[in-house]
């Protein structure tokens, strides 16, 4: 009979302890059982969320580190289409379902900057730069943003950004190995820098390697922690404010050098000066951007390129679709490099930057791919490219593990009848629509050719949905189409696994990894090797 001599054994230790003891016990035990009745009590009224069947604290880790999980553990936990959760003094209401997904992007009491702040925490903070904003600072970080992706300053970008990648992908030899979600990340952190910054850093290539150690710092000194408690002086906390800091003098640094020197430069950075705003706004839309363009463009340039690689099929047909562009623009007898120039063809500016692309680079010839590529224009790229525009698609709606996160402001409203309280935070999981199968068969399956989800409002939220949309997807469309488009017609390549043998099945994007989506590390990698076309 172990377990009654177990038993009796625990009830003798128990009467032989001292008064400490049993006070200790009881006080648990007290505090244990008020739990459990206030959880049964705050679940009664029916119109309110149901809350997760565990200790409020047992939800904090796996919101953080394993968010996927634990949203879809909670669904099922609960039976319910909607539940909620503490995180320290924050109510969490997390929604699911057609209905509330229209209701979520459409509720104009629903902030996202409120929700971002509290619910995310790898922008680097700065009070007043990038933090605690007014709303009209934030208004006019969008509407400068706004003005970077106008018509005019984005056909300017383009030869930019191709020569970027073009010098990136030089650097890697005419064959070998390398792990996408490192070599790809790396090229599109250039071009986003690039494109969001000023030449004094986007020319400086320790610069911009340091800024991304610095902005990967941030990441990895992210902790449930550091979010929730900010003031705690943990070694986390301390490694992304030496992080922090640092970044924030090297953007310092760059506006100050372009100031003093007085030397006008054709960039984000010059526009902003130029529009008198003040230097604390320049920092802080510098700072905040670039880690936000360039994370979710760099995981799904990896993501892209990696699926391209494991079906060949669609790699041949976007291959094919900018082999058609650049033919096109042959026919039209428009000589290739044209359009490398940085202004109108013939005009001074013009000239000098086209002998500067040319002493910096000997493939910058009018037979390089860059050059050809840089003759396309704008609107070709975002609306002659149905191919490319698939992929994309796709690959965001696949490997992009995005949870939109929300603070209700008031008033109080209701998602799937259950009542959301002015001040909760709510979280919709893009996974709960992306990866539906009744929506999308085979949801994991990597298929650009599928049909567009129609027949139901906001079927595809890749870019978000509503009064709140991703304000830097015309430029990031673009950097991707670029990127694709040198790198496919300028290698062959396929997906292999840290033997080295084809990769099958294809590794899987990790929806638990909140910033990146990335595989196990080591377990794929890009084979390939040059093809006969100079880049």
């Amino acid at each position: 009979m172990p377990y009654a001599v177990g038993i009796q054994a625990a009830v003798i230790a128990f009467l032989s302890a001292g008064f400490p003891v049993h006070l200790a016990i009881a006080v648990v035990l007290f505090f244990a059982i008020l739990y459990f009745l206030a959880s049964s009590l705050e679940n009664f009224d029916p119109d309110e969320p149901p809350s997760l069947p565990c200790c409020s604290l047992f939800a904090i880790v796996p919101f953080f580190r394993r968010r996927y999980d634990f949203l879809t553990w909670g669904f099922e936990a609960t039976g319910n289409s909607i539940f909620k959760f503490k995180l320290l003094q924050n109510t969490v209401i997390v929604v699911s379902g057609e209905a509330a997904r229209e209701a979520f992007f459409n509720a104009k009491g629903l902030d996202l900057t409120e929700g971002f702040k509290i619910l995310s925490g790898a922008i680097p903070m700065v009070k007043g730069i990038t933090s605690d904003l007014q709303t009209k600072r934030i208004s006019l970080i969008h509407k400068r943003l706004a003005a970077v992706q106008r018509h005019a300053s984005l056909s300017h970008l383009i030869p930019y950004i191709l020569e970027d990648a073009r010098m990136h992908m030089e650097s890697w030899g005419a064959a070998g190995t390398f792990d996408p979600f490192d070599k790809i990340y790396q090229t599109v952190f250039q071009t986003t820098i690039r494109s969001l910054s000023c030449h004094e850093i986007s020319d400086n290539p320790d610069l911009v390697s340091r800024l991304q150690v610095l902005y990967d710092r941030l990441d990895t000194g992210t902790t449930p922690a550091t979010v929730l408690l900010p003031w705690l002086p943990t070694p986390s906390m301390i490694k992304k404010l030496l992080a922090t800091k640092e970044i924030y003098d090297i953007v310092v640094a760059a506006i100050n050098s372009r100031v003093k020197s007085g030397i006008h430069r054709d960039d984000t950075l010059q526009m902003l000066l130029d529009l008198g705003d003040e230097k604390l706004m320049v920092v802080g839309f510098i700072m905040g951007l670039i880690i936000a363009g360039a994370r979710a463009t760099g995981t799904t340039a990896s993501w892209l390129l990696t699926f391209l690689g494991g079906h060949p099929e669609w790699r041949e047909k976007a291959a094919d679709e900018v082999r058609m562009l650049l033919e096109m623009r042959s026919n039209l007898g428009e000589p290739a490099g044209t359009a490398c120039a940085w202004t109108e063809p013939g005009t001074e500016e013009a000239v000098k930057m086209s002998e500067k692309a040319g002493s910096q680079s000997p493939s910058s010839s009018l037979s390089s791919l860059c050059a050809r590529l840089a003759t396309i224009p704008l609107e070709t790229w975002e609306l002659e490219t149905p191919v490319l525009d698939a992929i994309v698609r796709e690959t965001t709606r696949v490997a992009q593990p995005h949870t939109a996160m929300r603070r209700n402001l008031g008033p109080e409203l209701y998602i799937n009848n259950k009542r959301i309280p002015t001040g909760a935070y709510v979280v919709y999981p893009f996974s709960d629509v992306h990866l539906d199968p009744e929506l999308y068969p085979d949801p994991w399956k990597f298929d650009p050719g599928r049909k567009e989800v129609k027949h139901t409002q906001f079927g595809y939220v890749g870019w978000g949905g509503g009064k709140t949309t991703c304000l830097g997807t015309r430029l990031a469309k673009i950097e991707l189409k670029l990127i694709t488009a040198m790198f496919v017609l300028g290698f062959r390549h396929s997906i292999i696994n840290e033997a080295g043998d084809t990769a099958s099945p294809l590794p899987t994007p990790n929806w638990n990894d909140i910033l990146l989506c990335r595989p196990p590390k080591g377990s794929c990698y890009i084979k390939y090797e040059r093809t006969a076309v100079t880049l």
